[in-house]
């Protein structure tokens, strides 16, 4: 594998003048749950067809043990006692637009369940990790991708080596999907070390986030806001529970230790 480091508009009325009640009911009808717009993921023809023999999906993925990825928590979470590959399966790269990973994910999900291929595809995931940031004494926790530009798709290859047709035209037809990493129409599997680290880092972690520290102990900073800007130091320092430095300033021919949040100082060099 390469080495990888993309209102619902209220009606205002009056108060006072009660709506007609077959214009209340017309509005009514107009909020309600009508056809997707064009290019959400639930107005693919696919999704569409589905329609005329079965109920309409709500939008939401059907439940299934390896598929229960909800946009609104962290992207993939996996269980400690899953399998590192499904029996048949492997584990392949998947290159897809930046900014995307998370909207190719939930949509590919929603198309396999609806047209009941897990049996050729099963765990979609876009690892991630929580960090925090410490600013004016404020805290802020983001999510930050791992592999952006990247999904991670495990599927079940034809004898040959090829993706299975279905598959290749549901993938493909997914906005923002590239192609997977290895040769056209064959992929290469990710190796077992690889699968192992990615699959660690789709765990929830149990601890807090820590600060991710950018600066190393002795290295040649610059500071850039404070009572001391413009003024250059070492760091003498590191407090990661806190999001600060001890940076070592010469002052009047004398060095003094300098407590400092991360983001008032920058690397010397890259001033």
């Amino acid at each position: 594998m390469q080495n990888i480091h993309d209102e619902p508009q209220h009606a205002e009325t009056n108060a006072g003048d009660p709506q007609p009640e077959a214009t209340r009911a017309a509005e009514q009808q107009a909020a309600g749950e009508g056809a997707p717009p064009e290019g959400h993921p639930d107005a693919h023809p696919d999704a569409q067809a589905d329609t005329q023999a079965e109920p309409k999906p709500s939008g939401k993925s059907p439940a299934a043990p390896a598929m229960d990825g909800k946009p609104d928590e962290k992207a993939d979470l996996i269980a400690e006692d899953e399998p590192i590959r499904h029996e048949g399966m492997n584990w392949f790269v998947l290159r897809v637009a930046s900014n995307k990973e998370n909207s190719v994910r939930e949509t590919l999900l929603r198309k396999v369940q609806i047209e009941k291929m897990t049996h050729l595809v099963s765990r979609i995931l876009v690892p991630t990790e929580k960090t925090k940031t410490i600013k004016g004494g404020k805290q802020k926790i983001t999510e930050t991708k791992l592999y952006p530009g990247y999904v991670f798709v495990e599927m079940r290859l034809e004898d040959d080596g090829r993706i299975p047709q279905d598959v290749f035209f549901l993938i493909k037809e997914t906005t923002g999907v590239g192609d997977f990493v290895g040769t056209a129409g064959r992929p290469t599997p990710m190796q077992e070390h690889e699968i192992e680290k990615m699959l660690r880092d789709s765990k929830r972690p149990e601890e807090e986030p820590v600060v991710r520290m950018v600066f190393e102990k002795g290295e040649h900073v610059i500071i850039k806001e404070g009572p001391f800007e413009n003024y250059e130091g070492t760091i003498d320092e590191l407090h990661p529970e806190k999001g600060e430095v001890t940076v070592l300033v010469t002052i009047f021919g004398r060095q003094a230790p300098i407590n400092l949040e991360e983001w008032q100082i920058a690397k010397a060099d890259e001033v």
